[in-house]
């Protein structure tokens, strides 16, 4: 026994070298809530500040791990250039969000960056395991702290219902998740999803049961993800939340989700067993379904960040399509993740300035006003033409990616459904173009209505969002520069 206590010691104690950013981010957390109590009299400002330095000591620290390639805390832990360019992603995307809640609730506001914090190493957790019990943990890390996030800065009725909805819709998702992942260490013993003896007890199980065990078990990726038909609480919580809480919903939980979905597509695609062809059905179908939804509704909206939330749905199910299509290269995948989170901060930036200017989000209270603001609606009509995917974005070089990689499949996949989701992905970004167009036209062809607007200067977020459109364009320019880096 103290054999066995003495190696498990000293196999987490080697371990810990590995779990160094997420140690800095519990460090900041911790100092987070220490400041937000203690020193907020002192100065208003030192939580925002300490979550700053704490975003950029991590990111110092992941950027000392790439290349690096192990595996620790008994194979729960995994570092590898998946982890750590997601988890970069996720740092550079939540230093971006502090600066967007610290310039919009400067006032005493310290708990929502601690909040922040733990939402941030929840999706590191996710990123960084195959294993179905720290998975859930991250989820839930993740999750908890959202419902937090889009309830804290609630003032009326309807931002409290989002609030309410999103945490119920949530627990029962949990619930769900929680009884696949019992019926799965049930037939298997093992809560790893790329080890053999897992995949071994799904093959040896009644084929009915492990079928029910996956699909239980996907509900809770299914939700953090917002895929069909786990999007419903999306538009409400996306119009409901702060204009800066829907961005972060809109990025840093879906890429820690996106690489956790990944890892187990690439485990349980990769075998011969009935399973392995249920899990592609199980994503081309999804995605099928997540871009048709997504983009129809999207059509009907008068609420640009209802519109925001069909579209993200969309792109959704078009992130499923390049996780089918990108089996054996991350690379190709991870630009468009860069791509998807550049653009979506990038329009929650401008949606977030015109909402200060004239006091509403519908799309209609634009009208004329791209003869007054010439500069910045031109910006953000480039950023809706990068998310229909037109040159020469961004957007249009990760489409056309994803599409040849689809085009590249032959005799190893299903002819059916490669051609299903060409056909989708190519009709789903032609209806986009009808409702991210609505934009510069209410802006610029439509007359101004009689909305209260307020004069302001240019801010640190609109620097910031000038920036991401320039990048939008450079990297559709250079996308080379982003592809080798990946590579």
């Amino acid at each position: 026994m103290n054999i066995s206590i003495s190696n498990i010691l000293d196999q987490i104690i080697s371990s810990v070298p590995l779990f160094k950013p997420e140690l800095a981010l519990i460090i900041g957390f911790v100092l987070s809530i220490f400041s937000s109590l203690f020193l907020h009299r002192i100065y208003k400002h030192c939580t925002y500040v300490a979550t700053l330095l704490t975003l950029g000591i991590v990111g110092y620290l992941l950027f000392e791990q790439l290349g690096q390639v192990s595996i620790g805390f008994s194979n729960m832990w995994i570092v590898d250039p998946m982890s750590s360019y997601a988890r970069i992603i996720t740092i550079i995307s939540a230093f971006v969000i502090t600066l967007f809640i610290g310039s919009r609730h400067s006032d005493n506001n310290g708990d929502i960056y601690s909040v922040l914090l733990a939402a941030i190493l929840g999706t590191h957790i996710l990123a960084s395991t195959s294993n179905w019990l720290l998975a859930f943990i991250g989820i839930e890390m993740v999750s908890i702290a959202s419902y937090i996030l889009v309830g804290y800065f609630s003032k009326n009725k309807g931002q409290a219902e989002a609030s309410m909805k999103y945490a119920l819709f949530g627990s029962v998702c949990a619930a769900v998740m929680l009884y696949g992942l019992s019926l799965i260490y049930g037939l298997t013993g093992n809560l790893d999803f790329q080890a053999a003896a897992h995949l071994q007890g799904l093959m040896a199980a009644p084929e009915l049961m492990t079928s029910l065990a996956l699909l239980f078990t996907l509900v809770g990726i299914g939700f953090k993800l917002g895929f069909v038909p786990f999007h419903v609480w999306t538009p409400d919580v996306y119009q409901g939340a702060p204009t800066s809480i829907t961005a972060f919903l809109s990025t840093v939980p879906k890429v820690g989700a996106l690489i956790l979905f990944t890892r187990l597509y690439q485990s349980y695609s990769s075998t011969n067993f009935y399973f392995s062809e249920l899990i592609n059905w199980y994503v081309v179908l999804v995605a099928i379904a997540t871009m048709l939804v997504g983009n129809l509704a999207a059509l009907r909206q008068t609420d640009v960040k209802r519109m925001m939330a069909y579209s993200s749905i969309g792109h959704t199910g078009f992130l499923l399509m390049a996780i089918y299509a990108y089996q054996d290269s991350s690379a190709f995948l991870f630009f468009y993740i860069c791509a998807y989170v550049l653009m979506n901060l990038a329009a929650f930036l401008f949606i977030d300035q015109l909402e200060y200017l004239t006091k509403s989000t519908l799309i209609s209270s634009y009208g004329g006003l791209g003869k007054k603001m010439p500069v910045l609606f031109t910006a953000f009509s480039l950023v809706c033409i990068s998310l229909i995917g037109l040159p020469p974005t961004i957007g249009f070089i990760g489409k056309l990616m994803v599409f040849t990689a689809l085009f590249d499949f032959t005799g190893d996949y299903n002819n059916t459904a490669v051609i299903l989701l060409l056909v989708v992905g190519a009709l789903t970004s032609v209806i986009s173009l009808f409702f991210y167009f609505r934009i510069p036209l209410y802006a610029f062809l439509r007359k101004e209505e009689n909305i209260s607007q307020e004069k302001t200067a240019p801010n640190m977020l609109l620097y910031i969002s000038y920036l991401f459109t320039l990048l939008l364009i450079l990297l559709g320019l250079f996308p080379s520069f982003l592809i080798d880096i990946f590579n």
